[in-house]
């Protein structure tokens, strides 16, 4: 009965990374085919989300590269938002992408924003971002 609940529970990880890793992937998957251009990493110049995820997975199950807290990804955005909006608008957000600390390419800022930065308001309300990007560990 343990390893039921056990076996369970993994499942239940196991779907949740799927469904992050899927969310994230479609992000940069540009062209909606099931592929990312990463032409540094890859000899074809591309990753097809088939060979994505089960690596990122076992990555995830492993417990590899251990993920930034919630609660520190917010006190990095508050210190963005000193006026304590809950939000940074697009223009704020290139400043500091491309002025402070190492600067973003224009390729990888432009993937950012088209995952961070709501249409409607034109500004990131950075709590809803940093729920997207969080994966629960427990």
């Amino acid at each position: 009965m343990a390893d039921d609940r056990s076996r369970e529970g993994t499942e239940t990880a196991v779907a949740e990374f799927h469904k992050k890793i899927k969310e994230a992937f479609e992000v940069f998957d540009h062209e909606s085919n099931n592929t990312v251009d990463v032409e540094e990493e890859e000899p074809t110049g591309y990753i097809r989300f088939e060979k994505f995820l089960p690596v990122m997975t076992e990555v995830l199950l492993e417990r590899r590269y251990r993920p930034i807290p919630e609660d520190i990804l917010l006190r990095a955005f508050e210190v963005l938002d000193p006026a304590k909006c809950g939000f940074l608008s697009k223009e704020e957000l290139i400043k500091y992408m491309t002025e402070e600390g190492e600067p973003f390419s224009q390729e990888e800022m432009e993937e950012m924003l088209s995952a961070a930065i709501d249409p409607e308001s034109n500004s990131i309300h950075y709590k809803d971002y940093i729920t997207m990007m969080v994966i629960d560990e427990n």
